[in-house]
């Protein structure tokens, strides 16, 4: 998983995932790209970058259930509005986290989990019911996929478990795209 230069096959498989063909119109554009950076004080990860610049900013089909979100929406149930997001601040967590069956949460346990909420991730899309799809844009899990939900969270990709999908945006779009469960590891 090369997140720091795109892979002209993965461009071209997620290209063929989303049937991308209408030129790039649907695409952000590398000045808005810079721009959003910019504010946020990233570099988005590889191949998502240049996806988002030319190929397409976000998809009505998927993945996840209720399609890619453009770079800078949320979910519309994310809840408050007034919710401050820092995309250039780690991503805290390093390994799978279930709250809900934490039998000894840290005492700080609620700023963590404010802090796996909001910063150093962008919001991919919803399967609804509060389970999101997170890019990771900062920290030592830059350039994966992670599920967060109201219950836990959990990283995407083989080695992690749970998945034979490979690491990474072009890893999860491809495991959507051959119409794979998100858990079909035995």
């Amino acid at each position: 998983m090369n997140i720091d230069q795109a892979d002209p096959a993965e461009l071209a498989a997620l290209r063929a995932a989303f049937d991308a063909d209408d030129g790039g119109e649907s695409a952000l554009g590398w000045e808005a790209v810079r721009a959003f950076e910019a504010e946020h004080g990233i570099v988005l990860p590889e191949p998502y970058r240049t996806f988002v610049a030319e190929i397409a900013d976000g998809s009505s089909s998927g993945p996840p259930e209720y399609g890619l979100l453009p770079v800078a929406e949320l979910p519309d149930d994310w809840g408050d509005d007034e919710q401050v997001r820092d995309l250039s601040e780690a991503f805290p967590l390093t390994e799978a986290w279930m709250w809900e069956e934490d039998e000894a949460p840290a005492d700080d346990a609620d700023e963590l989990l404010e802090q796996v909420y909001d910063q150093g991730s962008i919001v991919l899309g919803t399967d609804g019911c509060a389970m999101n799809w997170h890019l990771i844009v900062t920290g030592l899990h830059r350039g994966h996929v992670w599920l967060i939900s109201d219950v836990g969270a959990v990283p995407f990709g083989a080695q992690f478990g749970f998945t034979t999908g490979e690491p990474g945006f072009a890893g999860w779009v491809r495991h959507w795209a051959e119409n794979k469960p998100w858990y079909d590891a035995a």
